[in-house]
């Protein structure tokens, strides 16, 4: 008698749903997520999509392995789509493990939960998914920019190194700024006179001063010889130091013993941590300055006239020019977008938007006066032509104001620049065979920029025919037929 067992030797698990898409939402925790999938099919037989499955796993290797487990169990690897909340750092692990496993993902900004809902994990995976089910299936748009779901693309190997090293550089230049600040803050509490000789106190002459001598009294009782010790280069000189030792003598700084014992001590420690700070912003300089070189993006953009800190700030904060479909969206990323306030004609206004990256926000704005100060540059001649067009003239200050209007047109032409010049290089680079070296890429040619502006356009896409202004020529006048004379006329 055959059993049941033998009868079905080889019968195997499919997938549930293998002729369609379905859409996972991942809800990020610190030590957990939960996973939501939703679908045509799945919407249909538990009517709506809070009702639809979900699936809790740890944040290490055994539960994401266990993710990709569970989900041929709906349909397989190559027909699901994934959504990721952009929320801090947690999500990155994950998103690389399946970027790894060349799973298609999505990133969306970090939803606000609707008043009088509660909340739970597994609402907003769900939440999420359906969002994705929603644009991708059924084709919905949306008014708010941030509510549209956009493909992870995995960053360059030069992004992805200078990520680290730029924020780190912008952590330590707010903590230089901090102790700066603080020790200004004491030098003006404890010898406010010594301003006189030193327009910045920071200064490393300054701070050996007072490193030396840190109250008036010291620098009064001190002697020449040890004062001319703590100089550099013969700076400050001897007359000064005199003056300074005047100075002293006649200081109003503060004169309680117990306040200015708590303010000596804590200059103490602060100068140091300046030095050590400053040194190693230093070495990330270096550090930085070298990968932009060898890079192919960081050529491009220093050929513009960018500096190389600011350069790897662009590259590490777009990640790859291929998140950005249109020189727009990079510029409402950068926060260099203008946003419109119109009604009839009561009110028309125009101002940046508050949306974007904070830290390319302020970075586009130096960039911008970096490059103005270059006279010759075709970004200065633009930004002169249109001062007198764009900005009222105040006739008490004898100068136009309003310029910062200026300025956004300028920081938008440099940022469609950007994107033309780096989508011109990721489409020569994808066209190049494996292990074929890549060409030298396309750099920016001020020439080619004067010959744009006088109007010889030329397309960076390719197949696209250069234009050039038609001058159109007066017509000529119509000749007058001569009149026939009767000896010239031939008979016929």
């Amino acid at each position: 008698m055959v059993t049941r067992s033998e009868a079905r030797p080889n019968l195997q698990s499919g997938p549930m749903l293998a002729h369609e898409t379905v859409y996972v939402g991942v809800d990020i925790g610190k030590h957990k997520h939960v996973a939501g999938f939703v679908s045509k099919t799945l919407l249909h037989r538990h009517g709506r999509f809070e009702a639809c499955p979900a699936f809790t796993f740890e944040q290490s290797r055994e539960g994401f392995r266990s993710l990709i487990e569970r989900i041929p169990s709906f349909v397989p690897l190559t027909q699901v789509y994934l959504i990721l909340e952009h929320t801090g750092h947690y999500h990155r692990a994950l998103e690389q493990y399946l970027l790894e496993l060349e799973i298609t993902v999505y990133r969306i900004h970090v939803q606000k939960r609707p008043a009088g809902l509660m909340k739970t994990d597994k609402r907003d995976a769900l939440g999420l998914a359906n969002t994705l089910y929603s644009q991708l299936e059924l084709g919905v748009q949306v008014s708010d920019k941030t509510q549209v779901v956009r493909q992870a693309i995995p960053p360059t190997e030069t992004a992805a190194q200078l990520r680290g090293l730029t924020r780190h550089r912008y952590e330590l230049s707010q903590e230089s700024t901090q102790r700066r600040n603080k020790l200004t803050s004491i030098c003006d509490e404890v010898f406010p006179e010594f301003t006189q000789l030193f327009k910045d106190p920071n200064r490393e002459v300054a701070l050996a001063i007072r490193e030396k001598f840190p109250t008036p009294q010291a620098i009064v009782t001190a002697s020449m010889s040890s004062l001319r010790e703590v100089r550099r280069s013969r700076h400050p000189s001897d007359a000064n130091l005199l003056e300074l030792q005047h100075l002293a003598s006649q200081s109003i700084g503060t004169k309680d013993h117990g306040r200015l014992r708590g303010l000596v001590f804590e200059q103490t420690q602060l100068i140091p941590e300046l030095r050590l700070i400053q040194q190693h912003i230093l070495q990330l300089d270096t550090e930085i300055e070298s990968i932009v070189e060898r890079s192919r993006e960081g050529q491009i953009l220093t050929s513009m006239g960018i500096g190389s800190i600011s350069a790897a700030t662009i590259i590490a904060t777009i990640g790859t020019i291929a998140n950005f479909e249109k020189p727009s969206e990079l510029r409402s990323y950068f926060g260099w977008a203008p946003v419109e306030d119109q009604t009839g004609i009561s009110r028309d206004r125009a101002r940046l938007t508050p949306r974007g990256s904070r830290v390319m926000k302020r970075t586009m704005y130096l960039i911008v006066w970096q490059v103005l100060r270059h006279h010759d540059s075709e970004w200065a001649k633009l930004y002169e032509r249109l001062v007198p067009r764009m900005c009222p003239y105040d006739e008490r200050r004898q100068a136009y104001v309003g310029r910062g209007k200026v300025i956004g047109r300028v920081a938008g032409q440099l940022i469609g620049m950007m994107y033309a010049l780096l989508k011109k290089d990721l489409e020569l680079l994808s066209r190049l065979v494996p292990g074929e070296k890549p060409p030298e890429p396309m750099l920016y040619d001020p020439e080619i920029h004067r010959r744009h502006r006088a109007g010889e356009y030329s397309s960076l896409k390719p197949g696209t025919r250069p234009r050039s202004l038609i001058h159109q020529l007066p017509k000529p006048e119509a000749s007058k037929p001569t009149p026939c004379r009767a000896d010239n006329c031939l008979d016929t």
